[in-house]
């Protein structure tokens, strides 16, 4: 089997399996497992403070991420605000609004995969020219802007479901 295929195959299988399992999240009513959410939190911060130090040169870049960032944590108040939560015998729930959570997975799937329709072909161009193959890839403010959605969205949303479930245990518990 070709080295290439296999290549672009495997990730790309990966991809879509986190996809299917980001939209899964999104829809009918899941359990909160406060260990998984703070992982997830952290590695979203982690991944937003890796994309601002790789665009500290370029405040386009920057303000594009920032912007997304604002936007997404908007969308995911909405989101939180629009969220019912279920305390029950069996455990901790909540039901997140469906249409939010997937238009921001809808959002990063299509940037995605137009940015690997459009840049495949340069990168694989610059790889034969001996040049960064994603120096296109990290000079476009709409990607970021997107990137950043995603990342301000599930930073205040899995944030707000934490906070909100704890709440809920609050006065049994008392």
């Amino acid at each position: 089997m070709d080295q290439r295929l296999i290549a672009f195959v495997l990730p790309g299988a990966f991809v879509l399996w986190v996809l299917y399992q980001r939209v899964r999240r999104n829809i009918g009513r899941q359990p909160v497992n406060a260990k998984r959410m703070r992982t997830r939190i952290g590695l979203l911060a982690v991944v937003g403070v890796l994309m601002a130090s790789g665009t500290m040169h370029d405040v386009e870049l920057l303000g594009a991420l920032f912007a997304g960032i604002a936007g997404g944590a908007a969308l995911g108040r909405l989101g939180l605000r629009h969220t019912k939560f279920e305390a029950t015998a069996e455990g901790d729930f909540y039901i997140p609004h469906t249409y939010i959570g997937l238009s921001v997975s809808a959002l990063l799937l299509s940037r995605v995969t137009y940015r690997l329709l459009a840049v495949y072909p340069a990168a694989h161009a610059a790889a034969q020219a001996d040049r960064n193959p994603f120096a296109t890839y990290q000079k476009t403010p709409l990607t970021l802007a997107i990137l950043g959605v995603v990342v301000g969205y599930y930073l205040l949303y899995y944030t707000g479901v934490l906070n909100r479930s704890k709440a809920l245990r609050a006065p049994t518990g008392a």
